[in-house]
């Protein structure tokens, strides 16, 4: 995705391509393109798409909710062997690595792998040796963050945590939960097991289900960051909280209003939690198929009113909410400060 219908000014756009990046809550099968799906579909037979490329491109394209998720199957549906995990994990680090990302914590959707009789260890396997092939060729850094949704209750949440302790390698540094805003009490437990095994708690809350989600998050799963987490701006005693415990909230704009979370895009509540002095980060969620990807949410950032030094903030907020390592996070937050000034943004657009 290298288009934007209304691309930001110049010094803007450099801004963009020139800051370092990083990304919190992208999901791995959701980061599909077209073309993977469609060499993925041949390689196995899959008679459920389209049968050409420029078909299953029109196909791809999201036009509601119900057609994202039949996509969203199909595409998963197409990953059986380690092969296909490696290979795709391999293109959405190359398409990352482009936007100069340079570390990205990835959901895993596990469980959707799990119900089809795709066991733990081929995942992780494929996905594996693309980390390392990737970190090798393009110097990223890619971690995990294996999730289950609540449209199947507690028997997915179970299986998702069994397979993660027995299976995961050491680059899974988080887990998660994902679904339709559903109450996540059911979920303590399986929570509290993962945060024992030293996984942070890094649920989706307050995208759908109201502000009562993200404190359910908060209190009954540890969530150590917010998925989503719009939501929160419903209730002034939670943002409170939310900005004097610095919890991050992982927002993804373009996603929010494909889901209808949020009507239209100039009413993304994004500039008024950086102003109520939340912990924003800036990520595409399901770049791919909302078609989008980080820089353009840069760029939409910029569209909803944020300034050069706001842009600036968000990339060190995501620095700063990250699992990478101490002198990694350093180093980056150096260099994003570095091309600031270059840029002539504020020393101050990095507190």
């Amino acid at each position: 995705m290298n288009s934007h219908p209304n691309p930001a000014p110049d010094a803007v756009e450099a801004l963009i391509r020139d800051l370092p990046k990083v990304e919190l809550h992208v999901h791995l099968e959701g980061s599909m393109p077209a073309e993977t799906l469609f060499d993925l579909a041949r390689r196995h037979g899959v008679a459920e798409i389209p049968g050409t490329l420029d078909g299953l491109r029109d196909w791809y394209a999201f036009t509601d909710f119900p057609h994202f998720i039949e996509v969203y199957l199909a595409s998963v549906g197409t990953l059986r062997e380690e092969e296909d995990f490696a290979l795709l994990t391999s293109t959405v680090a190359r398409s990352l690595a482009a936007q100069n990302v340079r570390y990205a914590e990835l959901h895993i959707s596990l469980y959707t792998h799990l119900m089809r009789g795709v066991p733990a260890r081929v995942v992780f396997d494929g996905v594996e040796a693309a980390r390392r092939e990737a970190e090798r060729e393009h110097g990223i850094r890619l971690r995990w963050i294996p999730d289950f949704p609540t449209d199947f209750g507690p028997e997915s949440a179970e299986r998702t945590i069994e397979a993660v302790l027995r299976d995961a390698p050491v680059s899974t540094v988080g887990f998660g939960v994902g679904g339709t805003g559903s109450t996540l009490t059911p979920y303590a437990d399986v929570f509290g097991r993962a945060r024992a095994a030293g996984l942070a708690s890094l649920p989706h809350a307050g995208e759908h289900g109201g502000p009562e989600r993200v404190r359910e998050a908060l209190d009954l799963l540890g969530a150590e960051r917010i998925g989503h987490g719009i939501d929160s701006m419903r209730d002034d005693d939670l943002v409170a909280r939310l900005v004097d415990e610095q919890i991050p909230i992982d927002v993804s704009p373009t996603s929010n209003v494909c889901t209808r979370a949020v009507e239209r895009i100039g009413e993304h509540p994004l500039p008024a939690m950086l102003d109520a002095g939340l912990l924003v980060t800036l990520n595409s969620d399901d770049p791919t198929m909302f078609g989008t990807d980080l820089t353009n949410e840069y760029r939409t950032a910029h569209h909803l009113g944020l300034s050069p030094a706001d842009l600036v903030r968000l990339a060190s907020n995501g620095v700063r909410a990250s699992y990478l390592a101490a002198a990694h996070r350093h180093a980056l937050l150096s260099e994003i400060a570095e091309v600031a000034a270059r840029h002539g943004v504020p020393a101050s657009a990095l507190v």
